[in-house]
């Protein structure tokens, strides 16, 4: 029998999505059996779930603004390098087994597409699927029916307000994914989280927690200490940032939680987890130029204090039709860390551009500190040209994204391959 997945919502008029039913249709030689929609066969997500054996797949679900994609991506490196079949899901595409099935999509697809990854991964003999988890998706059930075999919690801080329009719907709707009595993996440095403490790890450098990092640096990569009950082990990452110790911190909880293995055996390869790409990617190294995807005040802020005492020079934007309240924050963030900023087009989408820079450039302390330079290539080529030796580059918002989405068109554009193409020309 080949399944294939198609979606009939009932939705009593709500936004919620919260009646969505599914019917299930099954295909011979590739032809309906039935091509008529049969009351018999519609069911919910959970019912799917189980008519597929999806429960025998350990789903690992990991939510948080910033943090989602290298810490599912760590995760699903590390139960691969213990010998586990495992598939990934998320921004970058679907993965299974190390080969990548489908490129990019939603962070957090529709619920059936969600099944239908599960159902793939489960033909391969996979015994994980690791998922990132938007709260967009848990505001409108995409993760409905999903048992989770843990759920992992990153950090919150100001994003996607045009959807959730405060940033307490915002707050209550990734604290809302924590109120049962699944397993668990907390971020306890994090202020806003609430959670069950019903079958709950923590993890954590400020605060006492089950995973505790005792001792770390941040010089040429990351070394850390880490401590689970009687165990210690220390792990070291080519990764650059602070931020990037919580995300390896919280990925070595996980496959401790999932597998039971001996902390130093899992810590011991973390250093063959190489990042992912467009999350602090060093394009070039003297002078320094990284490109990395943050795009909210909090994630730049991460991402400026792992260059402590040095000269930091930003290109960066921010999204069109998206949260505007965090324009002007965005840039007094900027103007704050850096030497100097080149505020430009981000993915203006149906916005005009120069007025998101100006909103953007409203918020910038110290004026004479930013240049304004609507077209994005222009920007980086101007901030490459004006760079010294000793001073670092970073061109924020967009990581390995591979296009700029202009009035409803997506234009190829890959801040990565601009850099190159321009340091050719420089050098």
């Amino acid at each position: 029998m080949i399944v294939d997945f198609k979606e009939f919502a009932v939705t009593d008029n709500t936004k919620e999505w919260n009646k969505e039913l599914f019917f299930l249709k099954t295909y011979q030689n590739e032809k309906y059996l039935n091509s008529s929609i049969d009351e018999d066969k519609i069911i919910t997500p959970a019912e799917l779930i189980k008519k597929l054996d999806l429960e025998k797949i350990k789903v690992v679900g990991v939510t948080g603004t910033n943090g989602k994609t290298t810490t599912t991506a760590a995760i699903y490196s590390l139960l691969l390098d213990l010998g586990k079949k495992t598939a990934l899901q998320g921004t970058r595409g679907f993965f299974i087994n190390d080969k990548k099935i489908e490129d990019k999509s939603l962070t957090t697809p529709p619920i059936l597409t969600n099944i239908k990854h599960m159902h793939q991964a489960l033909n391969k003999d996979c015994e994980y699927f690791i998922m990132e988890v938007s709260s967009h998706a848990i505001a409108q059930k995409r993760v409905e029916g999903i048992d989770f075999s843990l759920k992992v919690f990153t950090n919150i801080s100001q994003d996607h307000l045009d959807f959730h329009k405060t940033m307490k719907n915002y707050i209550d709707t990734k604290n809302s994914f924590f109120a049962d009595e699944t397993l668990k993996l907390i971020n306890k440095d994090d202020s806003f989280v609430k959670f069950n403490i019903k079958n709950a790890y923590t993890y954590g450098l400020e605060n006492p927690s089950t995973f505790q990092v005792m001792a770390y640096s941040i010089e040429k990569g990351i070394s850390g200490v880490i401590r689970f009950a009687n165990e210690i082990a220390d792990f070291h990452s080519s990764l650059m940032g602070l931020f990037n110790i919580y995300n390896l911190t919280a990925a070595i909880g996980a496959v401790k939680i999932l597998e039971n293995e001996p902390l130093d055996k899992i810590c011991e390869n973390i250093e063959n987890f190489a990042g992912v790409s467009g999350r602090m990617e060093v394009i070039n190294y003297e002078p320094a130029i990284i490109v990395d995807f943050a795009h909210t005040p909090d994630g730049m802020k991460k991402v400026f204090e792992s260059f402590p005492g040095k000269d930091i020079i930003c290109v960066f934007g921010a999204g069109g039709d998206r949260d505007r309240k965090k324009r002007a924050l965005m840039g007094e963030i900027a103007s704050r860390f850096c030497k100097k900023i080149y505020i430009t087009s981000d993915n203006p989408r149906n916005e005009e551009p120069k007025k998101i820079i100006e909103e953007i450039y409203e918020g910038v302390v110290e004026k004479d500190k930013a240049i304004l330079i609507e077209n994005r290539k222009a920007a980086i080529r101007k901030a490459i040209e004006d760079l010294q030796k000793d001073e670092v580059l970073l061109i924020l918002g967009k990581g390995d994204e591979t296009y700029q989405e202009i009035n409803g068109k997506k234009i190829s554009f890959d801040d990565r391959e601009i850099v190159r193409e321009l340091l050719g020309i420089r050098n």
